[in-house]
């Protein structure tokens, strides 16, 4: 019997944004902070890496924006509808330690990764400090989840709509002047993680960045993932995602981003011209 996925609970968190539980207890038993899966929707589609953002029972949870093809006909599905391939989970887990005082930062949706890593965080005995930033207040997501975990929360949005009025980066530098920070784990888009991370230099706090969004098939195969990390060529899949921040080449690595924009946007627009044909979200795989 071939075994399928099921989707326990979909549900819209803001602008493109969705939050998914699937049924993978494969995944779930064994996930830990900092890992992700690959999915894969139906037999023709492509596979693709997500952050496992937390684990209940037999259920792992994902949370994604609606900007490719793959994700936008992930985005059709609802509770009660199938995936046909999660595997997982991969990559190296979160260097979770005794650290002291430890900051998690997440930028849009890299704030999925963020309440794994502040849990383990928190039971590892760490006091855990958050800060979490969007463009606005309307694309924030699991603050009042991540509230709950951390001993003291952040919110920084860029146009002032919520909390402070600017970057992570700015409420970073303010607790770096007002106190001894051991350990800081940034996850966002990389320009974010850059900046950020760069904060942290001067202070010489051991900075981690976790390179999810350049993956593509993620057990280094492809090779699409590929950074230079103090020198060194690594793959964010198998020798990542998380990496010292301080030791990663942005520059070659925000080119590397834009590899692939072309191709992404011919498949946006055949997947477009799919949906409209079938009407819109009338066509379920699984």
């Amino acid at each position: 019997m071939k075994r399928l996925y099921k989707v326990e609970l979909a549900t819209k968190l803001a602008d493109r944004v969705y939050e998914y539980w699937i049924h993978a207890p494969q995944v779930a038993h064994h996930a830990r902070a900092g890992q992700f899966l690959i999915l894969r929707l139906h037999e023709t589609g492509e596979r693709i890496p997500l952050t496992i953002s937390a684990v209940r029972g037999d259920a792992v949870r994902v949370i994604f924006m609606a900007v490719g093809k793959t994700t936008q006909e992930l985005a059709t599905l609802r509770a009660g509808d199938s995936i046909k391939d999660v595997a997982g989970p991969l990559g190296k887990p979160s260097e979770i330690g005794k650290y002291g005082t430890c900051c998690v930062i997440g930028g849009g949706v890299g704030i999925a990764s963020t309440p794994l890593i502040a849990k383990e965080l928190k039971e590892a005995g760490n006091h855990v400090i958050g800060i979490i930033g969007a463009r606005s207040a309307d694309l924030l997501i699991l603050e009042d989840e991540m509230r709950a975990i951390c001993d003291e929360l952040y919110i920084t949005t860029d146009d002032g709509s919520k909390g402070v009025h600017g970057f992570a980066s700015d409420a970073l530098k303010g607790l770096l002047n007002e106190r001894t920070i051991d350990r800081v784990w940034i996850i966002g888009p990389a320009i974010m993680m850059k900046v950020t991370s760069g904060v942290t230099v001067p202070y010489g706090v051991k900075t981690y960045v976790s390179l999810n969004p350049i993956m593509v098939d993620g057990t280094g195969m492809c090779g699409s993932c590929r950074v230079t990390v103090g020198g060194e060529t690594k793959f964010a899949c198998v020798d990542g995602p998380e990496f010292d921040a301080h030791q990663v080449d942005f520059a070659e690595l925000m080119q590397r981003q834009r590899i692939y924009t072309s191709q992404e946007k011919v498949l946006l627009e055949r997947f477009a011209e799919h949906q409209c044909r079938c009407g819109e979200g009338g066509h379920h795989h699984g």
